[in-house]
């Protein structure tokens, strides 16, 4: 059984088709990766799954468990936790406020403290800033500071969404550099959606390519790299 199975969910905002049958998969302990250009449907897939935005038709089945229906405030309270495309820090809060707002769903106290030093383990600037204003955080640290606040929910299933926007080159690295190691190291489960391709390819298990609400491709990380649809459409045509 797979930690994530999303069984041909649609969505609609309002009168719009937003997601047309999307099936996907994700297995404890993967990263999985959905591409596709703006508006295929990647964020809104992220959001049915969390309950932001429900599914009119179709199933979405966590550990187990039908989630379909179950409002967002208990999905997280479930394990399943965004960081959303554009940060949505909490720009007035410290950085140790905004890790703090990341655990308010918690009641395992004692593990609270742990897992700060953990995030600050992994992003050493946060540290450094732990007095300051999210909102006076450069781009790259905001960043940093969004992924910090969703491991500070003790996630069993982390998506990122979109991690990468908007970065320099440099930190684009440290980003993916980051994350792989949540994988490898801490065993966290991700589903990661990602403009940047290439990059979301390379450190994927498995791979699903999203077009105009629907899945047109599927297959690992190294298939969806070697294809050529896909290369032609999504990693520069080479």
């Amino acid at each position: 059984m797979s930690l994530l199975e999303v069984h041909g969910i649609h969505t609609y905002y309002g009168k719009i088709h937003a997601l047309k049958g999307i099936s996907i998969q994700v297995e404890d302990g993967q990263i999985v990766t959905l591409i596709g250009g703006n508006g295929a449907g990647k964020t809104t897939t992220l959001n049915t799954i969390c309950g932001i935005t429900p599914a009119a038709e179709g199933r979405v089945v966590f550990n187990g468990e039908d989630i379909t229906r179950v409002p967002a405030h208990d999905i997280v309270r479930r394990g399943i936790i965004q960081s959303p495309e554009g940060r949505k820090i909490f720009s007035r809060l410290t950085v140790r406020e905004n890790l703090e707002m990341g655990a308010f769903a918690r009641t395992d106290t004692a593990k609270i403290g742990r897992d700060m030093e953990y995030v600050f383990e992994r992003f050493p600037r946060l540290k450094e800033r732990i007095a300051q204003l999210g909102g006076t955080l450069s781009g790259g640290e905001q960043q940093m500071l969004a992924i910090g606040r969703a491991l500070m929910a003790s996630p069993r299933l982390l998506l990122l969404d979109e991690p990468s926007m908007g970065l320099a080159p440099k930190l684009v690295e440290e980003i993916f550099n980051v994350i792989d190691y949540l994988n490898r190291e801490s065993k966290t489960t991700i589903l990661l959606v990602e403009q940047n391709a290439t990059k979301a390819l390379s450190i994927a298990a498995q791979g699903y390519v999203l077009q105009t609400g629907t899945v047109s491709h599927s297959g690992t990380g190294e298939a969806l790299q070697n294809d050529p649809a896909v290369i032609e459409a999504y990693l520069g045509g080479h």
